[in-house]
């Protein structure tokens, strides 16, 4: 690609931007974030599902911005709360970006239901658009697991502590960001997305 790549990661959450650029992190990627751009907008989450929130983030901000950016939107849903909080994720108890609040209401939302019946799936969906708006890259990814009855952990964020992967025995906070990063839903989306975009050519004259 020549000269790094300017990339925009369309996020203002400092812990899952942290996240995406380890992911990106031995690309030749400049990746800023919405934090470096003063002009940068907040863009209303007013889509039903990841993908439309995800393209909002990615079309609305680029357009805005001039400049590449890649719209990603994730969230937990738990099938024994009817696919609950979904897209309310981070705002599941009413608090943006409240980790403990958050935790605290899945806990009290699941205190009856038993462990073979706490099945849960992260989703990540990211999207990739242009300064025109226009989208190029869209994917989608799922990590399954299970919620646990108690937080055990103390790396990475959001419901990572409750989130265990049977087949590890391991919560994502456990895990820490090394095996995180190749196990988790966004890591599986990004993994999708880096695919996509080394086969865009025109990337090299976007910058």
């Amino acid at each position: 690609m020549g000269d790094k790549f300017q990339l925009v990661l369309g996020t203002h959450n400092q812990k899952k931007k942290r996240e995406l650029a380890l992911l990106l992190c031995d690309l030749p990627i400049q990746v800023l974030t919405l934090e470096d751009l003063a002009n940068a907008l907040t863009v209303e989450e007013t889509g039903t599902t990841f993908a439309e929130n995800a393209a909002l983030k990615a079309s609305v901000q680029a357009n805005h911005l001039n400049a590449w950016v890649l719209g990603e939107d994730s969230g937990l849903s738990v099938a024994a709360l009817d696919g609950a909080p979904g897209i309310y994720s981070s705002r599941f108890a009413g608090e943006d970006g409240n980790d403990l609040a958050n935790n605290a209401k899945l806990v009290r939302d699941l205190q009856s239901v038993p462990l073979e019946k706490r099945n849960a799936s992260y989703t990540c969906h990211m999207t990739l658009a242009d300064p025109t708006g226009k989208t190029w890259i869209d994917v989608e990814a799922i990590c399954r697991g299970r919620i646990v009855f108690e937080p055990r952990g103390d790396a990475g964020f959001g419901y990572d502590p409750h989130f265990e992967l049977p087949e590890y025995h391991l919560t994502f906070a456990e895990l820490g960001d090394t095996v995180k990063s190749v196990l988790s839903h966004r890591a599986r989306a990004m993994r999708q997305f880096l695919c996509q975009l080394q086969k865009l050519p025109l990337l090299s004259q976007a910058r």
